[in-house]
């Protein structure tokens, strides 16, 4: 999908619509989520000072699965949310980066909730 495509120009123009109002702090950092067709990746990012504090994706040598099912966004974000425990971080600010809250986004989204974020 390049950037004349009509869908990615969609998703980029929501994506602009999110990022004006969702802000991570260092408080409240931002749960960022980029999904590929094989591939779902996760970061959880102080905006404040510009730093990645964690991140998982299903591209990993300890991912087991594949990254372009729900199982697989699902084991995405029960690693984040390893790693935002690691890091000391019980609350974030869910970014879904333009795509719907459906399918492998939400899976992402719910397993990170059940290892322990708070959004």
């Amino acid at each position: 999908m390049g950037k004349t495509n009509p869908r990615h120009k969609s998703r980029l123009r929501r994506k602009a619509h999110i990022r004006k109002s969702v802000h991570g702090t260092t408080e409240r950092p931002r749960l960022s989520v980029f999904r590929s067709a094989k591939h779902i990746y996760a970061q959880i990012i102080d905006d404040s000072t510009g730093a990645t504090l964690a991140s998982a994706s299903s591209v990993q040598g300890s991912f087991e699965g594949s990254g372009g099912n729900r199982d697989g966004a699902a084991g995405v974000g029960k690693a984040i949310a390893e790693q935002a425990k690691a890091a000391d971080i019980g609350t974030v600010v869910f970014d879904r980066n333009g795509y719907l809250y459906h399918g492998r986004v939400a899976a992402l989204a719910d397993a990170a909730r059940e290892g322990g974020l708070k959004f």
